[in-house]
C-alpha cells in the first residue's frame, strides 16, 4: 500500500472570504457571490474577492516595495500560503516544497505591460520577470523564506489538482516530507473575459442564479469567471492534526478532436475516477464535488461519466461554480476545500436550484474532480 498522505492545513482567498469560518458560513447562504463589472465593454457577471480579502491584498502590496510590481495572482497565493503554513505550524526552518500553478498566470499585469508597449513601443524593465509563470511559486518561497524546491505549471483548469498529484509524488518518492500545493488565478480582465465570450460559453443570464452549474437541462452556456487562490499543506504519513487523508488519486488525458474538446461521456473522467477509486468500494463514496463549470457540454459529459462509473447508485453531487464562478487554475483546490469542509462538518452543501439530495449516512469520503481544456482530468479521493 502507498504511504498515507495527510492534508494538515488548507487556506484560500476567494469571493467566499479568507478564513474557514466565514467560508463555511457563506456556503450556508443560498445566494451566489457574483457582482456586475464593466469588462470587455459590457456589464459582466464575475466572482470577485470580498471586501475584506481585497483589503488584505492591498495591505500586502503596500507592505513591501518589491510587492508593488507583482500581479494579483501572486499576491493571492502569498496570502493563502501564509495562512496555510501558520495553520500547519510550519516554519522557515522546515524544508518544504512549493508547487502553486495557474492557468493564465499574470493576466492583469501582462495586459497592462502589452498595452503600454503598443502605446510607447517600449517594455518596462520588470515586464518579463513579473509575468513569467514561475513568478508565483518563486515569490511565495521568497515570502515564506523556504529553501525547498519550487515548481510552477499550467494545465488549464485542472492545474491545482495536478499540483496535488505532484506533491503526493514527491512525498511518496522520499524526496520531501512536506509540500505546499495549490493554484492561483486573477482572470477578471477585459481580454480574458473576451476570450471566454469568443468561445460562446460566458453567461448572459439575468436570473438570480446566472451560473447554472449542475442544471443539466439548461439551454445556454452559463460560465462565469471568478478569482482567488487556495493552497494546502501535504505531509507524509498519518498525522494527528490531519484535516483529511488522500486515499486515492487518478488522472487521464483524452485524445484531442478539437482544442477544447471532451468526449460525450468524458472518457478522461471515467479513467481518472476509476483510478482514484481502484481500492475503494463505490458505495463508500458519499459525495462528488464535480468540476461542472456551468456549460452545457461540460456539465453533462461529466455527469454521464459519473453514471458510467457508479451506475444507478450515484453519490451526492455538488459543485461550487454556481456560487463563486470558475477560478480556472485555482478551481480544483477550492473544490478540495469544499470537500474538506463537508467532511469536517458532516454536512452536504448542495446546489440550491438542483434536485434536492439528502445525505443517508455520515460523510466520510468525498471525490473531487477537475478537468481542463484538452481533456486532462484529475480525481482525488479524500477520507477522514
Amino acid at each position: 500500500m502507498p504511504q498515507t498522505i495527510s492534508i494538515t492545513a488548507i487556506a484560500s482567498i476567494s469571493p467566499l472570504g479568507n478564513d474557514s469560518e466565514t467560508i463555511w458560513n457563506n456556503y450556508q447562504n443560498p445566494n451566489p457571490c457574483f457582482e456586475s463589472r464593466l469588462l470587455d465593454q459590457k456589464e459582466t457577471w464575475v466572482g470577485a474577492l470580498d471586501e475584506n480579502s481585497q483589503a488584505q491584498v492591498a495591505a500586502l502590496r503596500a507592505s513591501d516595495s518589491k510587492y508593488n510590481s507583482l500581479d494579483p495572482s501572486v499576491l493571492y497565493a502569498m496570502l493563502a500560503s501564509r495562512q496555510a503554513i501558520a495553520k500547519a505550524a510550519w516554519s522557515k526552518n522546515d524544508s518544504f516544497g512549493i508547487n502553486i500553478g495557474s492557468s493564465r498566470g499574470a493576466t492583469d499585469l501582462f495586459e497592462q505591460h502589452f498595452e503600454e508597449y503598443l502605446t510607447t513601443g517600449k517594455a518596462q524593465t520588470l515586464a518579463s520577470p513579473t509575468t513569467t509563470l514561475g513568478n508565483i511559486s518563486s515569490w511565495v518561497a521568497h515570502d515564506l523564506q523556504t529553501e525547498g524546491p519550487e515548481i510552477s505549471h499550467s494545465i488549464t483548469c485542472s492545474t491545482a489538482l495536478h499540483a496535488v498529484l505532484n506533491g503526493v509524488a514527491w512525498l511518496r518518492s522520499g524526496m520531501a516530507d512536506k509540500f505546499l500545493v495549490g493554484g492561483s488565478e486573477a482572470p477578471l480582465t477585459d481580454f480574458t473575459i473576451a476570450q471566454m465570450r469568443a468561445l460562446k460559453i460566458y453567461s448572459r443570464s439575468e436570473e438570480d442564479y446566472p451560473n447554472r452549474a449542475l442544471d443539466l437541462e439548461k439551454k445556454q452556456n452559463t460560465l462565469i469567471l471568478g478569482e482567488g487562490a487556495g493552497v494546502c499543506c501535504l505531509e507524509i504519513g498519518k498525522k494527528e492534526n490531519a484535516l483529511a487523508f488522500i486515499e486515492g488519486i487518478g488522472y487521464a488525458t483524452e485524445i484531442l478532436e478539437h482544442n477544447i474538446s471532451i468526449s460525450a461521456e468524458a472518457d478522461c473522467f471515467q479513467k481518472s475516477m476509476r483510478m482514484a477509486l481502484a481500492n475503494t468500494d463505490l458505495s463508500e463514496v458519499d459525495v462528488i464535488v464535480m468540476h461542472a463549470p456551468g456549460t452545457i457540454k461540460g456539465d453533462l459529459t461529466e455527469y454521464k461519466a459519473i453514471e458510467k462509473v457508479f451506475g444507478s447508485q450515484l453519490p451526492l453531487l455538488t459543485t461550487n461554480k454556481w456560487k463563486i464562478g470558475h477560478t480556472f487554475g485555482a478551481s480544483g483546490i477550492l473544490s478540495l476545500e469544499l470537500a474538506i469542509l463537508m467532511l469536517q462538518h458532516n454536512q452536504f452543501v448542495g446546489v440550491p436550484f438542483a434536485k434536492a439530495q439528502n445525505a443517508k449516512q455520515p460523510i466520510r469520503k468525498v471525490l473531487v474532480n477537475a478537468v481542463g481544456f484538452g481533456g486532462n482530468a484529475v480525481s482525488i479521493l479524500l477520507a477522514i
